[in-house]
C-alpha cells in the first residue's frame, strides 16, 4: 500500500510518515500543495492524507484539482480548523474523510485502513462495471450512463451511486450510507444522505418512466431495476 502525505509541518510530517511506515505503508511526503499535485498526477497511491493549510495550493484547491485531473484516490483531510463550513468545503472539493488535529494515532490508522478498503473499489478491483436495468457505472473510468444518456456525477454522487449498485436490491440505512460514503460524525449533517439522494434522482431517474432509486420509509434507500 502506498500513501501520499501532504504536510508542511516537517516535524509532524516525519512523525506521521514513521507511523505509516511502521504499519508497512510506503509513504511519500510532499511539503506543499504543488508538490502533492505533481505526485498525485504522476504516480498511483492507495490513499492520500492532505493537510488543509498547505503553501502554494491549500488542501481544498489541491483536492479539487486532483479530482478535475481524474485522480479518484480516496482522500483524508487533516486540519486544526473546526469550522463546519470548512468540513463541508473539503467534502465538496472531493475529500472522502475529515480528521481534526490533534488526533490519536490509532484513529488515524483506522481511518486510513477504511480508505484503503475503498481504494480497491475505486481502482476497479471489486468489479469494473456495475449495472441495474439500463443504468451502467464504469468504476475505473468514473462514468455513468442510463439508456443513451451520459450522466455527469460529482465525486460524492458517484460514490453514493456505486454503493447503491454494489448493494442492488438491498435496503441501506442512512447510517450505513454515511459510514461508507462520508465516514464522518453523523451528527454534523444528518440530512446529507437525503440531499444527495435527491441530487442522484434528478440525474438518474428524472425523464425516465421507471425510477431506480426507491425510498423505504423509516428505513433508508434501495436501488432496484
Amino acid at each position: 500500500m502506498k500513501i501520499l502525505l501532504a504536510e508542511d509541518d516537517l516535524r509532524l510530517g516525519r512523525a506521521v510518515r514513521r507511523v505509516f511506515e511502521e504499519e508497512g505503508y510506503e509513504t511519500i511526503v510532499a511539503s506543499n500543495g504543488a508538490q502533492a499535485l505533481k505526485a498525485a498526477t504522476e504516480d498511483a497511491f492507495d490513499v492520500m492524507v492532505l493537510d488543509i493549510m498547505l503553501p502554494e495550493l491549500d488542501g481544498f484547491e489541491l483536492c479539487r484539482r486532483m479530482r478535475l485531473d481524474g485522480v479518484q484516490t480516496p482522500v483524508l483531510m487533516m486540519t486544526a480548523r473546526t469550522d463546519v463550513d470548512d468540513r463541508v468545503r473539503g467534502l465538496d472539493a472531493g475529500a472522502d474523510d475529515y480528521m481534526l488535529k490533534p488526533f490519536a494515532v490509532a484513529e488515524l490508522l483506522a481511518r486510513v485502513r477504511a480508505l484503503t478498503r475503498r481504494s480497491a473499489s475505486v481502482n476497479g478491483r471489486n468489479g469494473d462495471e456495475l449495472r441495474a436495468g439500463d443504468l451502467s457505472l464504469n468504476v475505473p473510468r468514473h462514468s455513468a450512463v442510463r439508456g443513451n444518456r451520459d450522466i455527469e456525477l460529482t465525486v460524492k454522487e458517484f460514490q453514493l451511486l456505486e454503493l447503491l449498485l454494489r448493494h442492488k436490491g438491498e435496503v441501506l440505512t442512512r447510517t450505513q450510507i454515511l459510514d461508507q460514503v462520508w465516514q464522518y460524525d453523523r451528527d454534523f449533517a444528518s440530512n446529507v444522505v437525503d440531499i444527495y439522494i435527491h441530487y442522484l434522482r434528478n440525474k438518474i431517474d428524472k425523464g425516465f418512466s421507471k425510477p431506480l432509486i426507491h425510498t423505504v420509509r423509516g428505513v433508508g434507500y434501495s436501488l432496484r431495476a
